[in-house]
Parts: structure tokens; C-alpha cells; sequence
């Protein structure tokens, strides 16, 4: 599932996320799996031996995690792509049973960044140049402008009038560049006052979208470590949701620091002593500084696996109904890791989602044995960079093997790896009139799937199943819920309750086949918002579903939930949000920077762009519950 809107649900969609409070760790051991499995069991049943095999191989180090875009990927697409070959299923789409895509997988420095201090005063000193890499590094949302200029320095770049605190108080910055500390004058205390201004993984963009706010040219961060090599901003971190803030943003070494603010004869000690006292800023006179970043943007392609088991009867078959899940993981770590060492070790996603994966292959190979007893045809479709933003799901329904006017279902399966208590979470529960009666006939009728179910009614959340649900397709999504191996190195393959799977994927098998075989296709719902979502940290509700997939200069939508504010304001699917309120939206980060200065009942201006034009709608937030 993805990381990525892990931090970023926090604030834009918390509610996404089904709750899994009731849900942990299982210590059901592979070896445990395979002697349950029953000997002599026929092709006409899903196998745990074979979940155990698929889990081993796809979360093994051999596999260095998956990363989307890396020869690893690549290396389990083949697997995939090869079960599918000996279970007989065909291409769907022109290119065979790949469907490639590409997208901004990494970001490199180029050869043209240079930053330059320049002392003023009758008595100053020559020029100084920093280098790339060693004494400032650009951030990797940074603009390519060339910035020079007067500096601020903004102590830690908060602006907080209803807290008494703003850095910003009483100084014009516009045309300057600001200087500024990380964290706040409680440091990083989550549960301290200023604890919104600090969350992790958005900091450092709401700090740099606040001085673009406030006007200035460029923004420096200056380094928390005194060797600036230990630094996280030291090391250039791609971020697929900000490609571009709209103003050249650096962090630098605090040698580098101690340069320019002896220069304006303000020594670094001194303002960081002074800045626990007083929030006010200070201008550095005396001095200038002049850079210009260069990041470049290192494309790459990963593949869907696709293919399709036709049905057995003339008309029917040209209907469809599509089963999924995503390969790919984190690779290495990275920012979307919680690992407490997030970089360089193998996050091995075993039910993240090895788990659901292995399903997929489990269900083709047992319903490539049934072709005669299936109506409709049986999509099967490995997905890969979903925890880059549900890209590959995002790239199938842009280019769809089969119209999705034909697509009358989608079932998804991430993370089901973990059944503890024969407790299981199934979301989209209300995007069909017919899942609820469907699922409660069905569960219970065989001693080997009697789950305690808690079902979801919403088709938004933070897997492929959503690409489906916002082009009107009912979909399902099985989940086992979170655990504490969550995007770390320790989802490893024997933590799999590999009966369990096998427990799932004979109940999605038996719902796949009831879909394939009605002899009407079962009806979409959209889903009315019951209440509002929960615990992300902001104070309005707005109830837009931004897209992940799609970048484009604003915040594209891929829907709206019915009853919220955003559908009252007529925005709808396709809609690019350009301006909300009074801050100029690029990206999805600038959104959620939006929707922080956003007050309930009072109305602001959203502007979009539809269909090329650009338009202004009006949209009251709601107080969030």
C-alpha cells in the first residue's frame, strides 16, 4: 500500500485508510501453511504450498523489494509474466502481456548548480563559492531559477499569529531570500504547540510553500548536523507529489551558514540563541547571495503484467471482470519507509504485497482450469508502482486492454498476508447493490472461508482499486489489515499466514465466478459520505480525491465524494485545481498547504481548469469531526 499518502493521508485523506486497530502481526510460519495444505489437492483449489513458493520468491533479497523502475521490478514481472504463459492466459493488449509505462522515478544533480556568497561593505572579502554536494545541496522540488538577493534570516520559518508567533512579523521579504532553522521553538515535540508545522515528511514543504507565499526569491534551510553529510536534506530525495514548488529552494552545510551570517555580523550561536526568545526576523545586512539549482529529472519505465482468461459464452464475454493486485515495494527504503534506519536495507514486502500477488497467480492457474464454467472473461493484471501513486493502475484505465464500459467488476487484493482471528476487512462493500447480499451469501457457506467480516462501503483508498471505482466500476478491495512490519524490512515471507491466503483467494475465487456468471451484470453505487474522515490533522473537510498518477501543473482530481463540499461547489473528476483560496497550487502539496490555511464556513475560491479553461468555483469547507 503506499507509504507515499501514508504521510500524505495524514493531512489529505486519512480516511482512505481502513481501520485495522483490530488487526496485528501473525506468527503463522510458511512451514506451518505447507503441512495444513492438504496432499493430492486438486488444480480446482488455490494452494497454500504454492502462496508459500510465490510469497518466498517475490519478497526474497533476490529481489531487492521491487522498487518500480529497477532491474528488480523487472525481474518479478517476469516471474509474473511467466506463470501466466504456463496458466494460458492470453494478451490483451497489443504489446503482449506487458503494458509499460514510464515516470519520474529519481532525480540526479545536474551540472549546472552553484551558489555564491558576496560580502558587502568597504572592508569585504572576496567572493565565496559553495560547492555542490559538499556545502549546499538543492532540494529536489527546487525551481531552476537563478535567485539573487538580499537575505532574511526567518528564524524557523513559521508563521503563526494565532499561537502569538510568526517569524515572519513586521519584514517584507518579497524579492529576498530566506534563511531558516529546521523544527520549532518546542523542537520536534509532536504533541508540542507547534506540532502541525513540524509533521514529518511535510515540513520542509509547508515551510518553503510559506516563504513563496510571503514573496521571497529563494529559501535556505540550514543544516541541523555539523556534519552536513549526516543530514537527511543533504542527500537529494525524489518526491513523485513535488516535482516543482514554484521557487528555488537549498539546504546548507552550517560551516556554510556560519559564512554568511558573519558576514551580516550576526553569528549563527547568537540568532539561534536569540530566535527562543523572540520570533521576530532579522535582516543581514552587508551581505548577498546569488545560486541557481539544477535537477534533473531521471525518467524510468516499469510494466502492468495483464492477461485475460475469455469466457465461455458468445455474448458475455465481452464483459469483463478484472482481478489485481501490485507487485512492486520499496526496494531499499526511502522516504516512504518507517523504518527507524530507512535507507539501504530491503524492504522485503512480503504481505505488502507478495501476499496479494500470490493470490493473483493462484487464481489464474485455478480458473484456467475452469474456462468452461466461466461466462464473462477473467482479467488478471499484476500491477506495478502503486506505491508510487497507483501509477499502474492509473496507466491500465488510461489505456484499458478492454473498454471499461465492458469492465462490470474490479477485485483487489493488498495486503492479505496477515489473517489473524478470521477477522477480514473488505472496502467497496457499497459501490454495488449487489456485494453486501453476495458477500453474506457466500461467506460461511464453506468451512474454509467463515470470516468475521467488516465491511467498508467506500471505493476511494489508497490502492488500485480506486483508479477503478472514480471511472464508475464496482469494485472490492481485501485487506487484512496494518501491522507493525508495515514498510519496514521485517515484512518478511515467513510472517505469512499463507492458509490464510489461501482462505481469502477460495472466497474471491467464489465471488469472481457468481460475478462472471450472473446473467446481469451487477449494478454500480457511488457512495453517499456516511460521516467525515477522521484524524488528519487539518480543520476542514473539503472531500476531494486527488490523483496520484497524473502529474500536471496543479492538483488533478479523480473524484469527489458524494455530499461533500467539493461536489456542492460543482468541482468533479478531471477537474485540475489551480488555486485554492489564496495560494497558487502546483502540486499536492501546495493542496494540502491550501487546505491548512482554510477556515470552516468560511468561503473561498477555487480555481480550476477544465477541459483547458480555467474557472472559478466558490467552495465552503466543513469543520472536520
Amino acid at each position: 500500500m503506499l507509504k507515499r499518502k501514508l504521510l500524505l493521508h495524514l493531512s489529505l485523506a486519512a480516511a482512505l485508510l481502513f481501520s485495522a486497530s483490530a488487526f496485528g502481526s501473525v506468527s503463522s510460519r510458511v512451514s506451518a501453511a505447507r503441512n495444513s495444505d492438504r496432499k493430492g489437492k486438486s488444480a480446482a483449489h488455490v494452494s497454500a504450498q504454492n502462496v508459500a513458493r510465490h510469497v518466498e520468491y517475490l519478497a526474497s533479497d533476490k529481489l531487492q523489494g521491487r522498487r518500480a523502475g529497477t532491474p528488480n521490478a523487472d525481474q518479478a514481472a517476469r516471474y509474473i509474466t511467466k506463470a501466466f504463459k504456463e496458466y494460458g492466459l492470453r494478451p490483451l493488449l497489443p504489446a503482449g502481456l506487458l503494458q509499460s509505462f514510464s515516470f519520474v522515478a529519481a532525480v540526479r544533480l545536474g551540472e549546472a548548480n552553484r551558489f555564491q556568497i558576496n560580502p558587502g561593505g568597504p572592508n569585504a572579502s572576496s567572493p565565496r563559492l559553495l560547492k555542490a554536494g559538499v556545502d549546499f545541496m538543492p532540494l529536489a522540488f527546487s525551481s531552476s531559477d537563478a535567485v539573487k538577493g538580499d537575505v532574511v534570516f526567518a528564524g524557523f520559518g513559521i508563521s503563526a499569529p494565532q499561537l502569538q508567533y510568526d517569524n515572519y512579523s513586521g519584514l517584507d521579504v518579497t524579492g529576498k531570500i530566506v534563511m531558516m532553522l529546521r523544527g520549532s521553538p518546542d523542537g520536534d515535540n509532536p504533541h508540542g504547540r507547534f506540532a502541525e508545522y513540524t509533521q514529518p515528511g511535510l515540513e520542509i514543504q509547508n515551510k518553503t510553500l510559506k516563504a513563496r507565499e510571503k514573496g521571497a526569491r529563494g529559501v535556505i534551510f540550514i543544516s541541523e548536523q555539523d556534519d552536513f553529510h549526516r543530514d537527511s536534506l543533504s542527500r537529494l530525495r525524489h518526491d513523485l507529489n513535488f516535482l516543482d514548488a514554484g521557487i528555488a529552494a537549498v539546504a546548507i552545510s552550517r560551516e556554510s551558514a556560519r559564512a554568511i551570517l558573519t558576514s551580516a555580523g550576526t553569528p549563527l550561536a547568537d540568532l539561534e540563541k536569540k530566535i527562543k526568545d523572540s520570533a521576530a526576523p532579522v535582516s543581514l545586512d552587508g551581505v548577498t547571495l546569488e545560486f541557481k539549482t539544477d535537477v534533473v529529472k531521471v525518467n524510468s519505465t516499469s510494466a502492468n503484467v495483464v492477461g485475460v482468461l475469455p469466457g465461455s459464452d458468445p455474448s458475455l464475454s465481452k464483459q469483463y471482470v478484472v482481478i489485481g493486485a501490485h507487485y512492486d515495494h520499496l526496494g531499499l527504503g526511502g522516504t516512504e519507509s518507517l523504518a527507524q534506519n530507512p535507507e539501504g536495507q530491503i524492504h522485503h514486502g512480503a504481505d505488502d504485497n507478495a501476499s496479494g500477488t500470490s493470490a493473483v497467480l493462484e487464481l489464474a492457474r485455478v480458473l484456467s482450469g475452469q474456462r468452461a464454467l466461466l461466462k464473462r472473461s477473467v482479467i488478471f493484471i499484476a500491477f506495478s508502482g502503486e506505491e508510487e501513486g497507483l501509477l499502474g493502475s492509473g496507466a491500465y484505465t488510461r489505456n484499458p486492454g478492454a473498454p471499461l464500459s465492458s469492465t462490470v467488476a474490479m477485485i483487489n487484493m493488498d495486503m492479505i498476508g496477515r489473517l489473524r482471528e478470521n477477522k477480514l476487512v473488505i472496502g467497496g462493500a457499497g459501490t454495488s447493490p449487489a456485494w453486501k447480499p453476495l458477500i453474506e451469501k457466500l461467506n460461511g457457506s464453506s468451512p474454509d472461508h467463515s470470516f468475521k467480516l467488516s465491511l467498508q462501503d467506500d471505493g476511494f483508498g489508497p490502492s488500485d482499486h480506486q483508479s477503478f471505482y472514480v471511472r464508475d466500476i464496482p469494485v472490492l478491495f481485501f485487506f487484512t489489515g496494518s501491522h507493525d512490519d508495515y514498510h519496514k524490512p521485517t515484512d518478511t515471507a515467513e510472517k505469512i499466514n499463507t492458509e490464510g491466503v489461501r482462505q481469502i483467494a477460495e472466497f474471491v475465487l467464489e465471488i469472481a465466478v457468481s460475478i462472471a456468471n450472473e446473467p446481469e451484470r451487477v449494478a454500480f453505487s457511488k457512495v453517499q459520505r456516511q460521516s467525515q474522515p477522521t484524524g488528519s490533522g487539518f480543520r476542514v473537510y473539503l472531500g476531494t480525491v486527488p490523483n496520484y498518477s497524473d502529474q500536471a501543473d496543479g492538483l488533478k482530481l479523480d473524484g469527489v465524494r458524494s455530499g461533500s463540499p467539493a461536489e456542492r461547489a460543482g468541482l468533479r473528476a478531471g477537474d485540475v485545481i489551480v488555486r485554492l483560496g489564496a495560494t497558487a497550487v502546483k502540486n499536492v502539496y501546495d493542496y494540502t498547504y491550501a487546505l491548512g490555511e482554510l477556515r470552516p464556513g468560511q468561503e473561498v475560491d477555487v480555481v480550476i481548469r477544465r477541459e483547458g479553461k480555467e474557472t472559478t468555483l466558490k467552495v465552503t469547507p466543513e469543520k472536520r469531526q
